[in-house]
């Protein structure tokens, strides 16, 4: 793949892996991204995961035509995209390694060097000339780890964003950026939206073209669309308007209370999405939390608690800095209803939520009085 004429793509696409980072469902598989830049010198922009570290270095061969690399730039410690750079050192000993200070503390961590030799140390407003192409790079600590630099070719107008602006999904299938993007976002760089921010307002100072992120699709024409949506995503913004029904339910009842509520919402014109904790995927009711302005939380009492698949999914959206949002809430307790006072209570910490004034509470199944509280209930979300 040909980024401009002298960039080039040199990843890789994995169609093995099952979970990324050991949760998230990948479907349509992952890219890890890797590019070079022939110039005078020569910058290899980053490694890949460690089972494609042949393909990698062969694709790499293929664009050099005999010449050797002068630079490994390594904007992200992370496995998926470091794990060959002891391989790369071995393979080509004459090249300089290119990172954030922090980076070297970390690959000593993971390879036991530091490459004391071949350091080049770079932060923010730094600087490397390849020739006729100068790269400028940006500090992005915590988007989404510490040591993290993106790289901007000011020749090009390239920005080499690491993490930022990733997706699921292989580069050799067909799918559309923004659904996976947002998974992608919400489940891993959702908690820094702070971060995110931060580099978004450095961003706007560079005259960019293209943005090559570490995942997912090389981003050109029109970036506002892609940029608008990280800006929505990190500002904690309503991307969409609609009512997301996250629910658990041992013996059905309380199901039938969001059946209820969902089928009046839609009579209402309100656009609802429904989640089942217990069997759908995590990460897609995570997204849906994130996506869309109000949410109804349903669930059982247990062990004086609440239901675990309903733990589970609050603890993701508290750890991500959930905020901006109206909340309702179902609960059902046979003799002693306390999933709401436990709800609140672990979203107390949270930034501006605002709970409905209706509250329905089941007695083991759903009543008459609580149709009436889920008509309630529908309306104030409307």
């Amino acid at each position: 793949m040909t980024i401009t004429n002298d960039i080039r793509y040199i990843g890789v696409n994995d169609h093995d892996i099952d979970l990324f980072e050991g949760q998230y469902i990948v479907p349509e598989g992952m890219a890890y991204n890797s590019y070079v830049i022939v110039d005078d010198k020569i910058a290899v922009m980053d490694s890949v995961d460690a089972r494609f570290g042949g393909e990698w270095l062969a694709n790499l061969d293929k664009e050099l035509f005999g010449r050797k690399p002068d630079y490994l730039v390594v904007q992200h410690m992370e496995p998926d995209h470091s794990a060959n750079i002891a391989k790369f050192a071995e393979k080509f000993p004459q090249a300089k390694i290119v990172a954030s200070k922090q980076a070297f503390v970390m690959m000593n961590q993971f390879f036991g060097t530091d490459f004391a030799d071949r350091q080049v140390v770079v932060g923010e407003g730094a600087k490397l000339e390849l020739g006729k192409h100068t790269l400028n790079f940006v500090t992005a600590p915590m988007v989404h780890w510490p040591e993290v630099v993106m790289t901007y070719d000011s020749t090009d107008k390239v920005l080499f964003s690491a993490d930022a602006f990733g997706k699921f999904g292989a580069l050799d299938v067909d799918a559309e950026w923004d659904c996976e993007a947002r998974r992608y976002y919400i489940g891993i760089v959702g908690k820094y939206g702070m971060q995110v921010q931060t580099v978004l307002k450095k961003a706007a100072a560079l005259d960019i073209a293209v943005i090559c992120p570490l995942h997912g699709p090389v981003l050109t024409g029109d970036l506002s669309h892609y940029i608008q949506q990280y800006n929505t995503w990190s500002s904690y913004g309503v991307e969409s308007e609609g009512v997301v029904i996250a629910y658990t339910s041992v013996y059905g009842h309380t199901k039938e209370a969001v059946d209820i509520l969902a089928a009046k919402l839609a009579d209402k014109g309100v656009k609802v999405a429904v989640q089942d904790l217990a069997r759908d995927d995590m990460a897609e009711a995570v997204e849906d939390a994130f996506r869309y302005g109000k949410l109804v939380l349903a669930t059982t009492t247990y062990n004086a608690d609440i239901f675990p698949f309903m733990k589970e999914f609050i603890n993701h959206l508290t750890e991500r800095n959930y905020q901006n949002r109206t909340i309702g809430i179902i609960e059902n307790g046979t003799w002693a209803p306390t999933a709401a006072k436990v709800i609140k209570g672990m979203l107390e910490n949270s930034k501006n939520i605002k709970f409905t004034d209706t509250t329905v509470t089941i007695r083991s199944a759903v009543s008459e009085e609580n149709k009436a509280q889920l008509e309630a209930l529908a309306a104030e979300l409307a």
